[in-house]
């Protein structure tokens, strides 16, 4: 009887473990799809922003924060450390540990629960991508079939890659190379052997570990990684007792560490339609600007910002709207060293520098000038300061426009260059007039202006335009009668460092040499003399031009010196006037003059006179060194205008 009841007991065993088998073995071909995502890994991967120089302007991800690393840039320590603590059996087996299974299984019967996993890196790895981390006996059964499938598929070394970059490393970092850059801001071949032993013991439990919360308990696992490398003879005694009794310094950085929100936008709004994946395809971009400029940039946008609310704190002005935007070129090239769209990004996140339409008032004065230049005008050709009355007809009504000067008087004959120098409104109607609307206009083309008026309030810069496109148009005079279109983005490389695109400088000669000049000269003057006196540097050449808009709605300080161009505006949100007497003279030049002082004292190598080129001659005349072309000559005789009404 016994004897019957044994085979029994054994026949139903032998079915019972036949039956588990086939089970097995058709759960295992269910399933083995469902390793795809890994054979075919392209996780989501962080795109770099960098300045011109390389250095991190910022991280941009969507959800995981993931700077991939291929198996061929790893250092072999990080290989041994991750295998010592973790699967010291793992180049022997085939993705699951039976030995390892049978230990755990055994602590588990007598804790009567999950105690204890025993989980291959291959196992860890299908857990943390492809499956829960619920200790279920199903998953725990799915997770083994899995990762034997996947051995069968990659190689040792595909799965460590895929394992080093996919993990969790605790404060927000996918991926070992985000964590060494997020904690110890070194790049994997720069990590020490202590370090490496506090990256490779995150992934047991990544918050209990975070050393930037729980240094101590991330010290001492990173020890138990080395203890485990030293039994296992992989380190000898001496490095053992040097690595242990190192403290490295942890850095608790943003995931983004975005050092400069209004050009990381600019750039994203800029590529999102060419590169859909911008956000997860890992890219690398170059930009133009120069960090250290963007902090100066802000810095004395600032400075001018502060000094208007010092200004006005005791009176019924309303300053909570009140805002700037500042941008610095590369004058040669046209290259956007910095760009600053308002004071403070966390309150407003609207880019100015870049999305804002104001009016420029007298900053457009000077294309008026240069335009009379062109046509033979020379800076001491004059023209009358005087008042006149302009009819014209709006609609059915019959409607006079008597234009003043912001002094509210009249200089009658004068030259040019005192006309700009001082920025007088009246000068500028009465050149237009002459010049007339129809050529100005053919002569400003070649600058693509759009919605150029077609009337005297051109003289008057009735034109809405942003602070990068007014720097755009100052470059033709900062090179010297060569027009650049502004670059911000200068190479965009994929994941793999390969590069895909180059963006070249866009540049078009408008004037010449000689001609730009004869601007360049007046606009030096208006800063020694005229309306831009608050952008004075001692002993550096500096060029520009105010602008003030009806009421002070808008204020601007335009300017450049033989290296570099800086635009500023400064007005309301809501478009309502600033304070009163405040002018781009007062409220934007100051700006300009603090930027330029700290940019001389961190390069002191700068430029600091502006060249004369050919063509340009001189004449002492009444004690005056006056500047003559071939095609602006000196004047022979005075111009002399009457008052009279002009009717258009």
């Amino acid at each position: 009887m016994i004897r019957f009841l044994f085979r029994w007991i054994v026949r139903l065993l032998f079915l019972a473990g036949f039956a588990v088998f086939g089970y097995l073995v058709y759960f295992y071909f269910e399933i083995a799809h469902e390793v795809e995502p890994l054979v075919h890994y392209n996780p989501p991967k962080t795109t770099q922003i960098f300045d011109r120089n390389g250095k991190l302007l910022a991280n941009v991800f969507e959800k995981e924060h993931r700077l991939y690393v291929p198996y061929k840039e790893i250092p072999g320590r990080v290989i041994e450390a991750l295998v010592a603590i973790e699967d010291t059996l793992f180049y022997e087996h085939h993705g699951v540990n039976p030995e390892a299974i049978f230990r755990a299984i055994i602590k588990d019967i007598k804790a009567r629960k999950m105690v204890e996993g025993a989980s291959t890196l291959t196992q860890q790895l299908i857990k943390s991508t492809l499956l829960t981390r619920k200790k279920k006996i199903e998953r725990k059964i799915k997770e083994a079939l899995l990762a034997i499938r996947l051995e069968q598929l990659l190689s040792k070394e595909e799965i460590l890659e895929r394992y080093l970059n996919a993990v969790f490393f605790g404060h927000g970092y996918y991926g070992i190379r985000t964590a060494a850059y997020g904690y110890f801001r070194k790049d994997l071949d720069e990590l020490t052997l202590k370090e490496i032993a506090v990256l490779v013991g995150l992934p047991k439990a990544p918050s209990a570990y975070d050393p930037t919360r729980h240094y101590a308990n991330a010290m001492a696992r990173a020890n138990r990684v080395l203890n485990r490398m030293k039994a296992l003879g992989w380190i000898d005694e001496e490095t053992y007792l040097r690595e242990i009794k190192e403290a490295p310094k942890v850095y608790d950085d943003t995931l983004t560490k975005n050092r400069a929100p209004y050009i990381v936008d600019a750039v994203m709004n800029m590529l999102q339609k060419e590169y859909p994946d911008i956000r997860r395809g890992g890219y690398k971009i170059e930009t133009a600007i120069d960090l250290e400029y963007q902090q100066m940039a802000k810095s004395a946008l600032n400075y001018g910002y502060d000094a208007y609310l010092k200004r006005h704190q005791n009176d019924d002005t309303n300053t909570s709207v009140f805002n700037g935007a500042m941008v610095v070129l590369d004058g040669r090239s046209g290259d956007i060293l910095a760009m600053v769209g308002g004071v403070d990004y966390k309150k407003s996140a609207f880019n100015r520098a870049v999305s804002s339409r104001r009016q420029v008032g007298s900053a457009f004065k000077p294309f008026i000038y240069q335009t009379a230049l062109e046509l033979g005008y020379n800076p001491e050709s004059k023209v009358a300061d005087i008042a006149r009355t302009y009819r014209f007809e709006s609609g059915d009504t019959k409607k006079l426009w008597q234009p003043k000067n912001y002094e509210k008087d009249y200089k009658g004959m004068i030259t040019l260059r005192e006309a700009l120098i001082h920025s007088r409104n009246l000068a500028t109607i009465n050149l237009v007039s002459e010049i007339g609307i129809m050529t100005l206009h053919k002569k400003l083309s070649p600058l693509g202006v759009k919605n150029l008026p077609y009337n005297l309030s051109i003289a008057l810069g009735n034109i809405a335009l942003s602070p990068l496109q007014v720097a755009r148009l100052y470059t033709v005079f900062a090179d010297m009668g060569r027009l650049h279109e502004p670059r911000l983005v200068t190479n965009i490389y994929d994941n793999n460092s390969r590069l895909i695109k180059h963006y070249n400088a866009k540049v078009k000669k408008i004037y010449s040499e000689s001609q730009a000049y004869l601007m360049v000269d007046i606009l030096r003057d208006i800063v020694k003399r005229g309306t831009g006196r608050n952008a004075r540097v001692k002993g550096m050449d500096v060029a520009g031009k105010t602008g003030t808009t009806n009421k002070s709605v808008d204020t601007w300080f335009c300017s450049f010196t033989p290296d570099v161009e800086a635009v500023v505006w400064f007005g309301n949100d809501n478009n309502t006037p600033l304070a009163r007497r405040e002018t781009g003279g007062r409220t934007a030049a100051p700006v300009v003059r603090y930027f330029y002082q700290k940019l001389i004292q961190i390069h002191p190598e700068f430029k600091r006179k502006f060249k004369e080129p050919e063509g340009v001659y001189h004449v002492m005349q009444n004690g005056k060194d006056l500047i003559y072309t071939d095609k602006s000559p000196l004047p022979k005789e005075d111009q002399i205008i009457e008052n009279e009404e002009i009717i258009f």
